[in-house]
């Protein structure tokens, strides 16, 4: 099983966050930081690079704050990962030794293994892991909030 790291971790939530807002409209970074149990400064410099990546617009005002960029459908889990610089690069920079056929086989094996899970992390989008929360949260009844 992959784990996410905390930046790819807290990307996630936050733009999860933002799903929940009526009409996608702005939140806050310190009520997205309360809802989402996170620390608000490490938040903020985590929207500003998905903001310069596109994912998220920061809106001025009483009642501004970030929102997303374009709709959940629009925006994949590989998109979020990399404005944030997450990789799951295998094998980073490795060169297969030319004399040990079996150092060839497996990085083949982890290149293809990259190439499919690359595939992968761009084809689930915001809009796949908000229903999903939902999902989840409906089986916990009313009572449950959304936390990722």
């Amino acid at each position: 099983m992959m784990k996410l790291t905390t930046r790819g971790h807290y990307s996630v939530k936050a733009l999860l966050d933002l799903c929940f807002q009526p009409d996608y409209g702005p939140a806050s970074v310190k009520s997205i930081a309360d809802r989402q149990d996170l620390p608000a400064p490490y938040l903020e410099k985590l929207l500003i690079e998905m903001r310069r990546s596109g994912l998220v617009l920061s809106i001025r005002g009483a009642q501004g704050g970030y929102q997303l960029a374009r709709h959940p459908a629009e925006i994949s889990l590989g998109q979020i990962l990399a404005a944030v610089g997450e990789s799951v690069e295998p094998l980073s920079r490795h060169t297969p030794d030319d004399a040990q056929a079996e150092d060839w086989v497996a990085f083949s094996v982890w290149n293809r293994l990259y190439k499919k899970l690359q595939d992968a992390l761009y084809s689930i989008s915001l809009e796949d892991l908000y229903y999903d929360a939902r999902s989840w949260q409906a089986a916990q009844g009313e009572e449950a909030s959304f936390v990722v």
